[in-house]
C-alpha cells in the first residue's frame, strides 16, 4: 500500500490497464475504519493504489490528477457524501473515469439510492471492481457540481449548523443535529424571503421555507423528497415549501421525508426541469453534497458534463414502484 501523501503525482504513461486508486478519507466515520478497509483493500485481486487525504479538497486533487493523466481509471471515495463530492468534481467531464462510494462515513446519503442494503453491497470490493457502471447526470450550483442534492431552505440551514455543532467537545453527531434543528426551527425561525424561479413559475421575495433540487433521492441522513427521482434522466426534480407555521411544518416534515409531496399541492410547489434559480436580500445558506455554500444568489442547472458511477452488479438504483395516489 502506498504512504500518507500530501500532493500524490499518480499520473503514469503507456500503460493501458484500468487503475483502481483509493482515495481513503482517515477522518471519516469512526477511528477504526480506516483500518479495517484498509485490510480489505489489500486482499483485493486487482491492481490497485492508495492514497489518503489530509484536509479539504485533496480527494478532487486526487481526482485531477487522474484525469491529467489521460489513462482509465476507477476511483473509490472512500468517506462521506463530502469525500463523493471531491471525487466527482475532479472527475466529471472525463469518459475514461468512472467513480464510486466506498460507505466510510455516517452519512453516504447518495448510495442509498441503492437501497437499504448498500453499505454491504459498496464495502464488497471485489464485486465493485469488476460492477458496470451508468453516466450519471450532475447539478451545477454556481459552479461547484453535485450528484445528489441540492438544499437552500432550513434545511440546508440545519445542515450546516450541524457543521458548527459537531465539533464541540461531548457533542455527539445526532447532538449536533438536535441542537442544529432546535436553533434554526425554534429560534432563528422556519421561514426566509426568497425570489424563487422555476420553470415559468416565480415567486418574488416570497417567504420560504424549504427548496430542494433533487438529482438523486435522499439527503439530511433520512429525508427522501422526491422518491422517483433518477439521477440519468437529465431532469432535476425541485420542490419548494412556501410559508408555513411551526405547527405546519412539524405535521407535514415526516410526510416530506417519506417522498409524499404529492399529497400537499396547497403547501408544496413542484417542477421537473433543468434549471431553477434563487437570491434574497440576505445572505442564503445553500448545501450541495454536504458542502455548504453562501451568497445572495444562485442558479442550480444541469450540468453539460457527466461522471461515470460504477455499482455492484447485484445493486439497483431504479425506485420502488410507482406510488399510488
Amino acid at each position: 500500500m502506498s504512504g500518507r501523501r500530501r500532493r500524490p503525482d499518480i499520473r503514469k504513461k503507456g500503460a493501458s490497464i484500468i487503475r483502481h486508486i483509493f482515495v481513503i478519507n482517515p477522518a471519516a466515520g469512526k477511528p477504526e475504519s480506516t483500518r479495517r478497509l484498509e485490510e480489505q483493500i489489500a486482499r483485493l485481486s486487482v491492481p490497485h493504489e492508495v492514497f489518503y487525504t489530509r484536509e479539504a479538497g485533496d480527494a478532487r486533487v486526487i481526482a485531477e490528477e487522474a484525469a491529467k493523466a489521460g489513462q482509465p481509471a476507477r476511483i473509490y471515495a472512500c468517506g462521506g457524501d463530502g469525500t463523493l463530492n471531491e471525487v466527482v468534481n475532479g472527475a466529471a467531464g472525463h469518459d475514461f473515469l468512472a467513480v464510486t462510494s466506498v460507505p466510510k462515513g455516517t452519512g453516504n446519503d447518495f448510495l442509498k439510492l441503492f437501497g437499504p442494503d448498500y453499505r454491504r453491497l459498496f464495502y464488497d470490493l471485489e464485486a465493485l471492481a469488476v460492477g458496470p457502471q451508468t453516466p450519471f447526470d450532475l447539478m451545477d450550483c454556481n459552479g461547484l457540481l453535485g450528484l445528489d442534492v441540492v438544499c437552500a431552505g432550513v434545511d440546508a440551514r440545519i445542515a450546516a449548523g450541524v457543521h458548527r455543532y459537531k465539533d464541540l467537545r461531548f457533542v455527539s453527531g445526532k447532538g449536533a443535529y438536535i441542537l442544529s434543528l432546535v436553533e434554526n426551527i425554534f429560534w432563528r425561525g422556519i421561514n426566509r424571503p426568497m425570489t424563487v424561479r422555476m420553470g415559468e413559475q416565480v415567486w418574488k421575495e416570497s417567504p420560504t421555507a424549504i427548496l430542494c433540487i433533487c438529482n438523486g433521492r435522499h439527503y439530511g441522513g433520512g429525508f427522501m423528497p422526491v422518491a422517483d427521482a433518477m439521477p440519468d434522466d437529465g431532469v432535476l426534480d425541485v420542490l419548494r415549501v412556501g410559508r408555513v407555521s411551526l405547527f405546519t411544518f412539524l405535521r407535514l416534515v415526516g410526510q416530506y421525508a417519506k417522498g409524499l409531496y404529492w399529497k400537499y399541492p396547497r403547501l408544496i410547489d413542484e417542477y421537473h426541469g433543468q434549471e431553477v434559480s434563487f437570491s434574497a436580500r440576505e445572505e442564503i445558506t445553500v448545501v450541495v453534497d454536504g458542502e455548504v455554500m453562501r451568497d445572495t444568489a444562485f442558479t442550480v442547472r444541469l450540468s453539460e458534463k457527466k461522471v461515470n458511477f460504477f455499482y455492484p452488479a447485484s445493486a439497483s438504483y431504479q425506485p420502488l414502484p410507482g406510488r399510488s395516489n
